[in-house]
């Protein structure tokens, strides 16, 4: 079952996240986001760690159904030119500053990976796509095609 999984795919369960409103998920996964990547050093993370975790646990999603999604990204590691070089061949530097930035941008991603795939595991499309067109309701009012915008 796990093999089959597609990145968004939705995880039919009985829980507290699964029963909330879709604005509201859009909204905190946005605000998700946006902590993300603005919180820094390990109290940042710790946050971010726990929130997350706490997360997944209500939402009754297994953390193995999760991580199967999760990718790394390691352009930084080999070319960052900054801080302490350990390394060097051509355009590549393996460097103290390369390595930092490296494991910093994979954690960032992992987490957006699996902060985002926990509201769309937890949210049918449908729900996820009447919940952004009542969310962008008021802008029916300047005749902006909300509902095209939101399918």
């Amino acid at each position: 079952m796990l093999r089959d999984i597609t990145l968004g795919q939705y995880y039919p369960a009985d829980s507290v996240v699964h029963k909330l409103d879709p604005r509201v998920k859009l909204f905190a996964t946005m605000i998700y986001i946006i902590a993300l990547f603005t919180f820094q050093g390990i109290l940042g993370f710790a946050i971010i760690t726990g929130m997350l975790i706490f997360m997944i646990k209500i939402s009754k999603v297994p953390f193995s159904y999760i991580s199967e999604m999760c990718i790394r990204d390691r352009f930084n590691l080999v070319f960052t030119p900054t801080g302490t070089e350990y390394w060097h061949w051509g355009p590549f530097h393996l460097t103290s500053t390369g390595i930092m930035n490296a494991v910093l941008m994979t954690i960032r991603l992992i987490y957006l990976i699996i902060g985002t795939s926990l509201m769309t595991l937890t949210t049918t499309p449908n729900q996820l796509t009447d919940g952004l067109e009542k969310a962008l309701s008021p802008l029916n009012r300047i005749h902006i095609p909300v509902h095209a915008i939101a399918m």
